[in-house]
């Protein structure tokens, strides 16, 4: 996979692209990292990026040129992943994380001031996604979460393929509990059942504890997850403890 951030601030990316997880998956050459400063392209002498908008308000707009010219300087496909990290966008989840970790070139489009001329958004996005409800100062620190949640699922870059498939969200359930050594700490103890060697009972018990985290904390979820009658009964009974 090749990853492309246009951004003004390059050197923000420094420390995370070069670190852990990332790290190895770009020293295992699996992906590539390369930031470019979209300021280079611009088409005046001060390389002033951004302007009033036309008609008035409020701040300045990332002017049209530099984005143009910064994405015709790099070399792109058909099926180019073009990413503007943007407030209006889809929000950003486990799901679109899979999505985008199986493309071959992603460019996250970091943009900063008051937004974006809307020829940029028109004319050169594919995706516009967004981290959530609030407002960031630009959009490096979204593109570098986005980058680590997907490089994460690539095969290879974990080492374990099945690693991430117990995550919470990967599943549509939050994760069930996890316990190691030692069996007992502090008088807290590990539950018997993960240490009955029966992996049917297992498997059964943190599907269980899945769904009740899942009902606790995010009940939202269950409903796009394909419960089973099963599943049912089982939630049946969290909501009869609760009224007890």
């Amino acid at each position: 996979m090749q990853i492309d951030y246009l951004t003004l601030f390059p050197e923000m990316f420094d420390g995370v692209l070069n670190s852990s997880i990332l790290k190895r998956a770009r020293e295992r050459e699996l992906v590539k990292f390369n930031t470019i400063n979209f300021r280079d392209y611009a088409n005046n002498k001060h390389n002033q990026v951004d302007d009033y908008p036309f008609g008035g308000g409020q701040g300045m707009l990332l002017k049209p040129e530099p984005i143009f010219n910064a994405m015709d300087a790099l070399e792109t496909y058909e099926d180019t992943r073009v990413i503007l990290m943007c407030p209006q966008g889809e929000t950003f989840n486990q799901q679109k994380a899979e999505s985008l970790s199986t493309a071959k070139h992603i460019v996250f489009i970091c943009g900063h001031y008051e937004g974006y001329d809307e020829r940029i958004r028109e004319h050169l996005v594919t995706d516009e996604i967004s981290i959530g409800d609030y407002v960031l100062t630009g959009g490096e620190l979204p593109a570098m979460l986005m980058t680590d949640a997907i490089v994460r699922l690539m095969p290879g870059v974990l080492g374990n393929q099945v690693s991430h498939e117990d995550d919470s969200f990967s599943s549509g359930l939050l994760e069930h509990p996890q316990y190691t050594r030692p069996r007992e700490f502090q008088g807290m103890k590990v539950p018997d059942i993960l240490l009955s060697g029966d992996h049917s009972k297992i498997e059964a018990w943190r599907h269980e504890q899945s769904l009740k985290r899942t009902f606790d904390k995010r009940p939202d979820l269950l409903d796009k997850y394909p419960l089973t009658e099963k599943d049912l009964k089982t939630i049946e009974s969290f909501k009869k403890h609760i009224e007890k």
